[in-house]
């Protein structure tokens, strides 16, 4: 059985609410499509509704780095 890669975004639990459903966002495994490719990773997301809050040091710092990287292929 082989044991599944992904990135984890740490945060406080109950630190971060969700502001369609108003509940407590857990951790849990998103997938960031991008260019074909799939990149899952756990991230803190809505139990009720699954939308997922993606940082902005997240967004502007490692996806932006993968961005980059694919679209130079």
């Amino acid at each position: 059985m082989s044991e599944k890669y992904y990135e984890t975004y740490a945060f406080e639990p109950g630190s971060l609410i969700c502001d369609r459903c108003r509940t407590a966002l857990v951790p849990g495994e998103v997938v960031l499509h991008y260019m074909g490719n799939d990149f899952p990773i756990e991230m803190p997301k809505c139990p009720v509704c699954g939308q997922a809050f993606i940082p902005e040091e997240l967004a502007i710092g490692k996806i932006l780095q993968v961005e980059q990287a694919l679209e130079d292929k």
